[in-house]
């Protein structure tokens, strides 16, 4: 029985990207496929090989997740060591690819043959070089086409908070090197 008296409807929700409309299926569909993969070794061999493939990776990842850690953690101290020293920053071959080999460590830490495969291939250079330059322009292109409000513009914008809590929208002004220093105060008046 209703009493005639609309119920409120909620405001329009902006439409659904298609990452999060297709990712949980694609979700149960590797998940369905990592299964069928496994049960299909285990008929050809035995459950036993599965067990030590399943082991082997997660030993395999965790080996190669602690080397990227302790390579980043070796590249950060270097870095701060050159910075309080006053030395200029040395370039360093494959600094990159610490976060790669890490997304290759969990891959292979998570059970299951093609995730295991996708975990050995992230481990190589060229793959690491190609999903890096491929990742970098889908940030720039996001980037550059983000439109206000959004995180893109945020790093466009600079906001500065004066003493009566105004905030006035500027722009970020860097010093050219034969500049003569300003001071951003404005000068005190009595």
């Amino acid at each position: 029985m209703t009493t005639g008296a609309q119920t409120p409807r909620s405001p329009a929700r902006p439409p659904r990207s298609r990452l999060r409309t297709f990712l949980p299926l694609a979700v149960a569909v590797w998940l369905v496929l990592e299964i069928w993969l496994l049960t299909v070794v285990a008929g050809a061999s035995s459950g036993f090989v599965v067990f030590l493939l399943l082991v082997a990776g997660v030993v395999l990842g965790s080996v190669v997740i602690k080397a990227a850690g302790r390579r980043a953690f070796r590249d950060l101290t270097e870095t701060l060591q050159q910075q309080q020293s006053g030395a200029p920053p040395r370039p360093r071959a494959n600094s990159e690819g610490n976060g790669l080999m890490m997304l290759g460590g969990l891959l292979l830490i998570l059970p299951g043959l093609i995730s295991d495969a996708l975990g050995l291939l992230m481990l190589l250079p060229p793959v690491q070089k190609v999903v890096s330059r491929s990742a970098q322009r889908t940030v720039e292109r996001r980037m550059r086409d983000a439109g206000p409000g959004t995180l893109g513009d945020a790093f466009r914008q600079a906001r500065m908070h004066r003493p009566d809590g105004k905030v006035v929208q500027g722009e970020v002004i860097r010093d050219e090197p034969g500049d003569a220093p300003q001071d951003p105060r404005p000068p005190l008046t009595h």
